[in-house]
């Protein structure tokens, strides 16, 4: 069986070390080439389009995948530092057949990635990834010579600052707002500072002194603690956290309360009901999304689709339901309008244009999702066997989902790392469900542990 490369976000390891080191990172651009080269002929050679983020890494990984792509007859022009939304943009918008993004996202410096969109700003498809993970285990052709060709430098921040600027046409309506933005010392750091000034607020910026190894370092999306102190200290009316490749953003109201991703599509997806630009009258979750998501949606007659961990998965399930709004927990919204993968500036530009026709504060818009109790219990199992042919847990289930009767969700699933059964349960009451998840795992722990 062919070795899987690429996870739920593209490429992902310790720069340096395989699948990261240099010659598979070369060998990865030029199989990318022979991996579209099998599709529709093509006048003129292969175009990519690569962007990264602040990592120090960064720029040989971007020099092993442009020695990998001309190898193949492919030429590469690297915009530099943007975020990974700048990157799926200009690559439809200008013609290029495909963008490559180096990064890994909210994960530690040391970290880094490969993800890849198509010509249309989608990121590829598993069955696409799975082509290219094949080309690169067939040993039948050696990987590229040595020898750096440089690559071509571009300039397409004005180009996806005016793109972002659509998802919010009369920031004025907001006046002098007061704003605080932390740009996770990552790739926000080239774009979000400029733009937000632009728009004449009042803009307190954080983390926007990338070194190479400091990218989410105690800051960014996964620690906002350090911007909801600032947005208080400061008397900002909110903050926006955004990710070391800026596809995602948290935010935090006037009294330093996080907002998070699903209380951001509920927000949005309400706005756009009332404005009539819901397509399909549902959003798209994922399996981590609270159940006061789907609850509060239902309320206002949407629906809510679930689908596994990741955004490719979310943005499948937009494509093939054709839908507006979807996203994560963590703050990775796509607005389908805009483009199909997340991005953390025009999240912000979207929050802000709710604000704008409703003439309400962040925290009162956030606080309209009711967040229910969840409880997570993990079961160390022997054998991962399906549980519904095991009669004792199957029923135990059963118990509990009538007992949570469209008021709570079960979530039960393998870890695809340990030998672990993860039993989740959110319901309005903490130590109701708390008993119910015990139930399970006392079940499992006798059939399976």
């Amino acid at each position: 069986m062919t070795e899987r490369l690429f996870g739920t976000d593209g490429v992902r390891g310790t720069a340096g070390t395989y699948p990261l080191d240099h010659e598979t990172v070369a060998r990865l651009g030029a199989a990318l080439v022979r991996a579209m080269r099998e599709g529709p002929a093509k006048a003129g050679p292969y175009k990519f389009l690569v962007g990264r983020d602040t990592r120090e890494s960064g720029e040989w990984i971007e020099r092993e995948l442009g020695r990998g792509v001309h190898s193949e007859g492919a030429a590469i022009t690297t915009a530099g530092v943007i975020p990974t939304p700048a990157v799926a943009y200009v690559t439809r918008a200008m013609g290029y057949d495909a963008g490559l993004v180096i990064s890994a996202s909210h994960n530690p410096f040391e970290d880094n990635g490969i993800k890849v969109f198509s010509g249309r700003g989608e990121k590829f498809t598993e069955a696409v990834e799975r082509r290219v993970e094949e080309i690169i285990a067939d040993r039948s052709w050696s990987g590229p010579g040595g020898g750096l060709a440089p690559v071509e430098r571009t300039d397409v921040i004005d180009a996806y600052i005016a793109h972002a600027r659509l998802a919010f046409p009369e920031p004025e309506r907001l006046g002098r707002l007061k704003l605080a933005i932390d740009c996770a010392n990552g790739a926000t750091t080239t774009v979000a500072p400029r733009l937000f000034r632009d728009l004449e607020y009042d803009v307190t910026v954080l983390g926007a002194q990338p070194d190479g190894r400091n990218i989410n370092l105690d800051c960014g999306s996964t620690h906002p603690e350090r911007l909801a102190a600032a947005v208080r200290e400061g008397g900002h009316r909110m903050g926006v956290a955004f990710d070391g490749d800026g596809d995602r953003a948290i935010f935090v109201d006037a009294q330093g309360r996080i907002v998070d991703g699903d209380a951001v599509m509920l927000m949005c997806a309400r706005h756009m009901k009332r404005q009539g630009r819901l397509k399909g009258n549902a959003v798209v979750a994922t399996v981590m999304s609270n159940i006061g998501l789907e609850i509060a949606l239902r309320e206002s007659g949407i629906d809510l689709v679930r689908c596994p961990v990741g955004d490719k998965y979310v943005m499948e399930e937009m494509l093939k339901r054709d839908l507006s709004i979807g996203g994560e927990q963590s703050g990775h919204v796509i607005f389908s309008e805009h483009l199909f993968t997340g991005d953390g500036i025009v999240t912000a530009l979207s929050v802000l244009r709710v604000m704008a026709d409703t003439g309400r504060e962040l925290g009162d818009l956030g606080s309209e999702l009711v967040t229910y109790p969840q409880v997570l219990v993990n079961v160390r199992v022997r054998e991962k066997k399906d549980l519904r042919t095991v009669g004792a847990i199957a029923e135990a289930m059963d118990r509990v989902e009538q007992r949570l009767s469209g008021h709570g969700r079960l979530l039960v699933r393998y870890s695809g790392t340990e030998p672990l059964l993860r039993v989740m349960i959110e319901g309005r009451d903490q130590q109701e469900i708390q008993g119910w998840a015990r139930e399970i795992a006392e079940t499992v722990k006798q059939h399976l542990g």
